[in-house]
């Protein structure tokens, strides 16, 4: 793919120009703060049908006020997901299912950053089981619902995964498929990393599997930007490391606006039609880590991820 023309200056208002979303309708997970918020309200400003979902209901409702107050016709609804969640995520799903509404756009925006060691509901690692498998089933429970939108619509489904260039401070394997519950030899920020190195390897194997299902749905990936209300909130535990600072100090820090540019380039833009299995940042295709280009390692997370979403489903029954 050539030059988009954008650069990291570009705000998601400035990438969508003139693109109409009339018709499309998009799950946005996590729009009651930061990228997310502005991304859900520059879908809604083309047209699109957003749904956001998100834990916190009552500050998305605000939120969607703020929405409508500027974009009188804005299309906007508000449902509960935890993605720490597995039986919030299959509540979501089945409830989105039985709305018969088609799904056009799905973007796992959400996430937790370098948090304490602790385990979610379903006793996994909480950055892991929020960051990664609970977005991980979210997709798969939904990608029926895509894949007939798509067939009927005849319009390519979008699958975006908001990671992060932090997913190259991961462990050095990678993924801890035998240890990612053991908190003697976690650290938060390498977590944190992993969690993004997943969204990534998750992109990358829904994209093989659509080629050759010959499936009219992408998946790709991204790195929003170094965003200031992002990276260094005080709330954060520990101390960011100086490493990762310096990697993430290569970039300028965006504006939320700008922040918000890369998900809505890649959610919406003509430029990226047939594009899959891609990362991108700063609204252009970019390199991620060798270990984010590991097809084997993508193959071993999808059989780690889909066995323990099936043991949940049984000990759900």
């Amino acid at each position: 793919m050539c030059s988009s023309g954008f650069s990291s200056s570009s705000t998601a208002e400035e990438v969508t120009q003139g693109i109409h979303g009339d018709g499309l309708t998009a799950i946005v997970t996590g729009t009651t703060h930061g990228i997310g918020i502005e991304t859900a309200r520059v879908l809604a400003l083309r047209g699109v049908h957003v749904i956001m979902a998100v834990r916190n209901v009552v500050a998305a409702k605000a939120v969607k006020e703020a929405i409508l107050k500027e974009i009188h016709t804005a299309k906007v609804d508000v449902k509960e997901l935890d993605l720490s969640s597995m039986a919030s995520v299959r509540k979501f799903a089945s409830e989105f299912t039985s709305s018969s509404l088609p799904l056009n756009i799905l973007i796992n925006n959400a996430g937790i950053t370098a948090t304490p060691f602790s385990l979610s509901k379903d006793n996994i690692e909480l950055q892991f089981a929020t960051n990664h498998l609970g977005h991980f089933l979210l997709t798969h429970l939904l990608l029926d619902t895509m894949k007939k939108t798509a067939n009927v619509s005849k319009r390519e489904g979008r699958i975006v995964n908001v990671s992060s260039d932090g997913h190259q401070y991961t462990y050095p394997e990678g993924i801890r498929f035998d240890k990612i519950n053991d908190e003697s030899s976690f650290q938060l920020w390498h977590a944190y990393g992993q969690s993004k190195l997943a969204n990534i390897l998750h992109a990358k194997e829904l994209a093989r599997r659509f080629k050759e299902d010959r499936v009219d749905i992408t998946a790709n990936s991204l790195h929003p930007g170094a965003i200031i209300t992002n990276i260094y909130k005080p709330e954060i535990s520990g101390a960011v490391p100086t490493d990762l600072i310096n990697m993430l100090g290569n970039y300028a820090m965006k504006s939320i606006q700008q922040g918000a540019a890369t998900t809505c380039y890649v959610a919406l833009h003509p430029q990226v039609k047939g594009i899959s299995g891609e990362y991108f940042s700063d609204n252009n295709v970019a390199k991620a880590s060798s270990l984010a280009k590991d097809t084997d390692l993508a193959k071993k997370l999808w059989d780690f991820s889909m066995k323990i979403i099936y043991q949940n489903t049984h000990e759900a029954l």
